[in-house]
């Protein structure tokens, strides 16, 4: 009986350590720009003993992201975008199209539009976007579409996944599972950026509870590890 509440305690600790780290990056999110929020489902499963009892076991298997709207930030750089409401920017990696909510861009030395990594955000089609350097007036429309003194020259992709298929790489790069599709009615604004959606406060309340959590379970954990080594220590004593 004492295994098995061990090891419901040491299943509960793993999960309270996965939601622990998760806070922690929020919190260290929290003035990133673009940054989405994670959280940690936990869930309840039954795992079967040897002797054929059942044990009543947690795991944090699963993670939210929140797609919930960020604080827009006004710039006036006209290569800042922000999105309102549904979809994503497209950028280039070595692992293929990325989306991601962080619009801070710039031009490299090839004209092309450029994440702050130094990746090629992509238009339709998945194409690079270049933009001819010089004194003229560079527009974004709510649509995307990008003109230099009134004439277009590009169109801004902007994308959207079902949540569930979203896979965070980096802290601000998400991986579509299942693919993207065109967002028909994008609603793009220039000169903005839009600020991390992390809810600093709560995310600190949160902390505050899973850190109690944890302690708690691990008191328990040494207070058996105690009454083990003496027991064991006792046995020794009567042999």
């Amino acid at each position: 009986m004492a295994d098995n509440m061990i090891s419901a305690a040491l299943s509960r600790q793993k999960g309270l350590m996965k939601e622990l780290l998760t806070v922690t990056n929020n919190i260290a999110n929290a003035d990133t720009a673009g940054f989405r929020a994670e959280g940690v489902i936990f869930s309840e499963y039954v795992d079967t003993l040897n002797e054929g009892d059942s044990l009543s076991m947690t795991r944090a298997a699963a993670r939210t992201i929140d797609l919930s709207q960020g604080e827009l930030i006004l710039t006036d750089d006209p290569f800042d975008l922000a999105i309102t409401g549904d979809g994503f920017f497209l950028v280039e990696t070595p692992g293929g199209p990325r989306l991601t909510r962080a619009g801070g861009f710039s031009l490299n030395e090839q004209s092309e539009l450029v994440d702050q990594e130094g990746r090629r955000v992509l238009g339709e089609g998945d194409a690079a976007i270049s933009i001819p350097q010089g004194d003229g007036e560079i527009a974004v429309s709510a649509g995307g579409d990008i003109s230099v003194d009134g004439q277009p020259v590009a169109r801004i992709a902007v994308v959207t996944a079902q949540p569930i298929d979203l896979v965070r790489e980096g802290e601000n790069l998400f991986r579509a599972e299942n693919g993207y599709e065109q967002v028909l009615e994008p609603n793009v604004t220039q000169g903005t950026l839009e600020g991390s959606n992390v809810n600093a406060m709560g995310e600190f309340v949160r902390l505050i509870e899973v850190q109690r959590a944890y302690e708690g379970t691990k008191g328990f954990l040494d207070k058996e590890a105690d009454r083990l080594k003496k027991l064991v220590e006792t046995l020794g004593r009567t042999e």
